[in-house]
């Protein structure tokens, strides 16, 4: 079985955290702040955005991996990717705003969490059943 839903998912992802990533370098750089966010607000925002992505979609993509290459079927490994991809966007939005809007953070985190517990409850799943 070879993986190739996922590795789609994966690269969108990817090119989302480099965008967050060259957020953050522009910030630090109209600031001049080299280390810490020395109490810039904007800054501290862009770098939680940054962390918390980073945090929590390696795993899911993990996950998802594995389920792939498990054999789940393409149309729930479809779905999980994008509900990540979308919560991840939508999270990044939400946070990234000092007058933040909670509910693009709140829906960003829901799909995240979805998409983290459907992908675990899969690979459970696939493990006891065969």
């Amino acid at each position: 079985m070879s993986l190739v839903i996922v590795p789609v998912y994966a690269a969108l992802l990817a090119l989302l955290f480099v965008m967050l990533s060259l957020s953050v370098v522009r910030q630090r750089r109209s600031g001049r702040v080299a280390i810490g966010t020395a109490g810039d607000r904007e800054l501290e925002r862009r770098v939680r955005v940054h962390g918390n992505f980073a945090e929590y979609t390696p795993l899911a993509l993990l996950l998802l991996a594995m389920a792939e290459f498990r054999g789940a079927p393409a149309l729930l490994l479809h779905g999980l990717c994008l509900c990540l991809l979308l919560g991840r966007a939508s999270h990044a939005w939400g946070v990234s705003h000092l007058d933040e809007d909670l509910r693009f953070r709140v829906a960003g985190m829901v799909a995240t969490f979805l998409a983290l517990i459907a992908a675990s409850l899969t690979l459970l799943v696939q493990a006891l059943v065969g």
